[in-house]
């Protein structure tokens, strides 16, 4: 018995130290995973905004038809492109919201690479008002709960309520 008591304690003297530091920066660490959300959101938007300039350089329009098979993730489109080559992107489509399987819409394409397509008339923008949700939320829910910690971790201390 004596020596499980001198082990848990062993224990707890090499843990103790470690978990007493992570408590001190709970707050940072909440309010760290904000900022890498809104960083990974930015960057989508900013992906998907280069993604569009390159169509748009080197546009290409089709008559794609949406196929079976698509997932939340991407939507599957087939079209021809303008020497008669049949592409299905591997990633799917740009901007699919609303797209069902067997119907048909107009796709915009790069010329120098008619995988990277995106449908007709939409745009980065299209991406921007969901992205900015994810961001709003992520915050909303998120810096209550680092300022929270940081009151229990100093109730004492006025600047941080």
């Amino acid at each position: 018995m004596a020596d499980r008591t001198r082990m848990i304690d062993e224990l707890t003297d090499l843990v103790g130290p470690a978990a007493r530091a992570i408590v001190r920066i709970r707050a940072r660490i909440v309010l760290g995973v904000a900022v890498v959300i809104t960083l990974l959101c930015a960057f989508a938007l900013a992906g998907a905004a280069v993604d569009d300039q390159k169509i748009t350089a080197n546009e290409g329009v089709a008559r794609a038809e949406v196929l079976e098979g698509s997932t939340f993730f991407r939507t599957l489109v087939r079209f021809t492109v303008g020497n008669g080559d049949v592409r299905i992107p591997e990633l799917g489509v740009a901007y699919p919201r609303g797209l069902t399987a067997g119907t048909s819409v107009d796709v915009e394409y790069d010329l120098t690479n008619p995988d990277r397509a995106r449908v007709a008339g939409r745009s980065a923008l299209t991406a921007a008002a969901p992205l900015i949700v994810v961001i709003v939320l992520t915050w909303a829910a998120l810096l209550p709960v680092a300022r929270r910690m940081r009151r229990r971790q100093n109730p004492r201390d006025p600047s941080r309520q």
